[in-house]
This record gives C-alpha cells, structure tokens and sequence, in this order.
C-alpha cells in the first residue's frame, strides 16, 4: 500500500480500482470540462497570508451547518452510483462521516436506499438529496421516506431539470449494473477487488426507485423511467411544495446566480449551495468559488451560504470559509477515498482535508475556524 498523504493519491488509487465507466462517472464535466476544470484550479490562484509567533494552541475547526454540529464546515455531497464506485458505498460513507462528525447526504440515485443508509448507521440522522420528477406521488413518499429513517435536511437540487451531456458516459455506456458488453467485460477483469465487492452484497440498482415505484421493476424499465421522468418544467412554486410537504431543514443546491440566491432566501429555505453540479451541468459556467463573493455579499445576512465544487484539501475549505461559506460540500474527494479503499478510504480523505485545514488556518494566525474572514487572503488574488 503507497503512502497516502493527499486526495490525489486517493484519485490515482481509485483509477487502478475503480471499473473505468464509474470513475470517469464521478472524474469527468459536461461537453468540454472547462466548469469542471475551472472549479479546482480557480482555487489555486487565491493566496494566503502566513502569519508568525501567534499562539497556536488549542486549535477547533468545529462549527455548526444549519445549526448542527459540525468537526468541520464540510460535508459529504450526494453523489450518483456511489454504490458503483465501492461494493455497498453510501452506507460505508455515511458511516465514516457519523464517526468524524460531519454530515452525510444521500442522493436520490443512489444504489444504496434511504432505509439501507438508516439501518447502517443505526439510524444516525443524515441528509438526503432530492431530485423533482414529473411524478409527485412518488416524490411524496420518497420525503415521506427520508423522514421515517431520521433524516435531519433536505437538500433539494434545482440545476438538473434537464442532463447536461457528459462525453465519457455516453461512450463507455454507463448504467448501473454494467452492461454485459466485451469492452466493459475486459474492464471488469482488471478489478478483481471491485468485483468480489460485488458478489457479496445485493445492492447493485437505484435502491431508492426500483420497487418504490409501479411498473419499475428492472434495470431496463428504470432507463426509460428516468429519460422520462426528471421534470423540465421544475419552478420556485414546487419549491414551496416540497418545503411544506417536508417541514424540516431546507437547503437549495445549484445556485449560481445572485437573482436566484434572491429568490432562494424568498422560498425560506435554510440554505443554499453555490454549485455548478460539479462541472456536470452547464460547461462554461463560472466556477464556485468565484461565484462565491458576490452571493455572499448580496444575501449571506439573510440566509445560510454553503458551497460545493472543486474541493480537493484542507487549504479549500480554508478559502472558501474565508469568502464567507458557511459549509463546503466534497464529493469527488469522498468518491476518490470511497473507490481507493472503502470506508477506510473515506476516512482517509476526511483526515487528509480536516488535517490541511487545521494546520493552515494555524499558519495563517488564526486558532478558531469561527474567527476566519478574508484577512487571511492575500489582497489582490481573490474574487470579489
């Protein structure tokens, strides 16, 4: 086993181990990757100010998201498939996030159900994502669901009314279980690990759908569910639904735009994520962190700004909490951990970042994460 000391050499781990459709699931962008690319290198021109013969005792990066405790101001991103990139994979990472302290959320499409997440983890509270589909029965009883197995936010999804086309999906063919084709056969040979992962547990569909909904009983049925079901037509009046339907904690993910954080502290929601759906959505959007300053200036007095999108260490979190985010959101770092090693690696990643975190906001004179504020920033190299 190498040394593993950053989210990087979890990636290069989970590229040998992972079957290739799903890594390139979770490591890819829509149509050029411009937004995806953009999200993590944006970070690397933000610089810090290192500060010296300051205390550095008795150190916390412990915080609270929507009023919860935190250990860091990070949480676990829904993710797809996450039961594809490791045998059993949501409930692995959300066991892992219940013994650090932080949250976790589940997504809508994921392979592991909301039940199967709860009896994991014994019923530790989570967070679970949800997708708006044309059929509102079905998305009536899936929050009804989420509130039977103890979870504690909805984080509802506004930026995929419609897929943005992501290149490497379409031409390894992704679905999930793999289909049985000689490319992907030849492919599953060369990870044994991942495959006898597989043989031992059942799980190996969208547990949240298949048998939750009439007439979707297979892979093949859900395909054309799916195609047909994700609703274009999404507005801020279903917003409101979904808000009283579920009656708890609230939080908006894909804002991007500061009329629409206007209109997200209008629906009175906790919170909302700056996002671009991780690069996957619309190719030529500015990236999150840059996106950050100005929602935060136009609405952070009113409501809860967290963000997700290019989160790779510790010194991210540092910045992005500096831009005035509340919370940051990982979700290609978990899957890197997930993918490398399992729980074990999801544990990894967690230390890897709340460890580069702890020690920068040290060097940069600062013993509380509370205390942190653009100070901290070199002036001149971040966006306003």
């Amino acid at each position: 086993m190498p040394v593993i000391t950053t989210i990087e050499d979890l990636r290069v781990l989970a590229k040998k181990r992972v079957p290739r459709m799903f890594y390139d699931y979770a490591d890819s962008g829509s149509w050029t990757e411009s937004t995806y690319r953009a999200n993590e290198s944006d970070f690397q021109s933000i610089k810090l100010r290192q500060r010296v013969a300051v205390n550095m005792e008795n150190r916390s990066t412990a915080t609270q998201m929507i009023g919860q405790n935190v250990a860091m101001p990070v949480a676990i991103a829904p993710t797809g498939l996450t039961g594809m990139q490791h045998a059993d994979g949501e409930i692995l990472g959300a066991r892992a996030a219940k013994k650090f302290g932080i949250p976790f959320t589940l997504s809508t499409m994921s392979i592991c159900s909301i039940e199967d997440v709860a009896a994991g983890t014994d019923r530790h509270p989570f967070w679970f994502q949800l997708y708006v589909m044309k059929d509102r029965d079905f998305i009536e009883r899936l929050i009804d669901r989420a509130k039977a197995a103890n979870c504690s936010a909805l984080v509802l999804t506004l930026d995929l009314q419609i897929l943005g086309q992501r290149h490497k999906d379409l031409k390894n063919g992704l679905s999930a279980p793999p289909k049985p084709t000689l490319a992907t056969i030849l492919n599953l040979m060369t990870k044994p690990r991942w495959g006898l992962g597989m043989l031992g547990t059942k799980r190996h569909g969208f547990g949240n759908i298949v048998g939750h909904v009439k007439g979707v009983e297979n892979m093949g049925s859900l395909s054309e569910w799916t195609a047909k079901q994700f609703d274009p037509g999404l507005n801020w009046g279903d917003v409101e639904w979904i808000k009283k339907r579920w009656g708890g904690k609230l939080i908006l993910k894909g804002i991007q735009d500061v009329e629409d954080a206007k209109l997200a502290v209008n629906s009175g929601a906790d919170a909302l994520i700056v996002s671009n759906h991780g690069g996957r959505q619309l190719d030529g959007a500015e990236s999150s962190i840059r996106a950050l300053p100005q929602i935060v200036d136009a609405v952070g007095s009113q409501i809860e700004v967290h963000m997700d999108g290019g989160i790779r260490s510790g010194q991210d979190v540092l910045k992005a909490r500096a831009l005035g985010a509340k919370g940051c959101y990982i979700g290609r770092s978990f899957l890197y951990g997930l993918g490398a090693m399992g729980e074990e690696g999801v544990t990894k990643a967690l230390q890897i970042i709340h460890r580069e975190l702890d020690l920068t906001m040290a060097f940069c004179g600062h013993t509380n994460i509370e205390t942190v504020d653009k100070s901290i920033l070199l002036p001149g190299t971040f966006p306003t």
